[in-house]
């Protein structure tokens, strides 16, 4: 199959984890992606409930996380745009600046399988290529996958882990990935209860993270000084 050399990986990073990192990389090395470009949303349409940190802030821990990798970039296109951060907005613009080449967006499974409620979905899958995330022991199965607003668009080969889009030409490929087992939530969670996430978070962000007001229980009165003491959790 054919490969791009550009992935976008979009998500609240909210915060930035060790997990996403692995993840992209994984993507990268079975893709061979030149570039990952992580693009922090402004405000996610499809969250709600949950303590997010400001956007500008998220995008500075993406920026600091990346640093290391020459293939991953820090995007603020969604941060500069402002406003609810649509997908095919963001793919739109992306796309005009690869064209006539097509950048490979990076979602789970369980993200893929929810986007036929997104903003325009037929168009999406016109715009790029899906790498389609997945863990084990779950077996790739995109006709399980694709969403129904989509399915007619898609042609599934038949060894059930590649799909070509049946006007566009472009293509969503399960890659299976071993990643790392941190959620965004339990890195949450952890802060609120005061609790060490070194090791969870990259390290150059981490005393950034630890330090945002808006994972932090409201009810606690502990000081700036015991927030910053080191910890055993």
């Amino acid at each position: 199959m054919t490969t791009a050399g550009v992935g976008v990986y979009g998500g609240t990073f909210n915060p930035i984890h060790v997990g996403h990192l692995r993840a992209a990389a994984e993507v990268a090395d079975a893709l061979g992606l030149e570039i990952v470009r992580f693009v922090p949303s402004w405000a996610p349409p499809h969250k709600g409930g949950e303590p997010i940190a400001p956007a500008a802030d998220r995008l500075a821990w993406v920026r600091c996380a990346v640093a290391d990798d020459p293939r991953f970039v820090a995007d603020p296109i969604e941060v500069e745009r402002g406003g609810a951060s649509y997908l095919v907005d963001t793919l739109r613009q992306v796309g005009a600046e690869l064209a006539p080449a097509y950048p490979v967006f990076l979602v789970g499974s369980d993200a893929f399988r929810e986007m036929g409620a997104w903003r325009a979905p037929r168009e999406l899958f016109t715009l790029a290529h899906y790498a389609v995330m997945n863990r084990p022991p779950e077996s790739p199965d995109l006709d399980a996958w694709i969403p129904d607003a989509v399915r007619e668009d898609l042609e599934v080969a038949p060894d059930g882990v590649s799909a070509r889009h049946r006007r566009a030409g472009t293509w969503v490929r399960a890659v299976p990935i071993r990643g790392i087992e941190v959620s965004a939530s339990q890195i949450r969670a952890r802060l609120r209860d005061g609790c060490s996430v070194r090791y969870l978070v990259p390290e150059s962000a981490r005393a950034a993270i630890e330090r945002c007001a808006a994972y932090r229980d409201p009810s606690s009165a502990e000081s700036e000084t015991e927030r910053d003491a080191p910890r055993l959790a």
